[in-house]
């Protein structure tokens, strides 16, 4: 399994900022927990970092990541009812402009942290 140990590491931060404020708040309150949490772990967290998209050679904006945790996952803290296809696909767009291998998704919106690996086909 890719960055298993990491994974878990992020997973359990996220268990520990949910365990603190409780399921169900804004996710940007869990994302600025979640840094903070990484970082006292001793984790470097780029945060909001920017990613220029381009199209046909031609800069068409940007994509920013909420967390990219040790420059080699993206952590998306999300507070949905479940995970759908479309957070699934934003998060293999994410991968393939980042060049990163794997994003956790993690839903903050029960008592019980839910979370979903993505990972990047080799073969983009």
């Amino acid at each position: 399994m890719i960055h298993e140990k990491l994974s878990g590491e992020i997973i359990g931060a996220a268990m520990a900022v949910l365990n603190e404020l409780g399921p169900g708040l804004d996710e940007k309150l869990y994302e600025r927990a979640l840094v903070i949490e990484l970082r006292k772990r001793g984790h470097t967290v780029d945060q909001q970092r920017s990613f220029p998209v381009h199209y046909s050679g031609e800069l068409i904006g940007s994509l920013v990541p909420d967390a990219i945790v040790d420059g080699l996952v993206i952590a998306d803290p999300k507070v949905v009812e479940t995970f759908g296809d479309t957070h699934v696909r934003q998060m293999i767009g994410y991968l393939a402009i980042t060049k990163l291998k794997l994003a956790l998704l993690l839903n903050f919106k029960y008592a019980k942290l839910q979370w979903k690996r993505v990972i990047r086909d080799s073969h983009e």
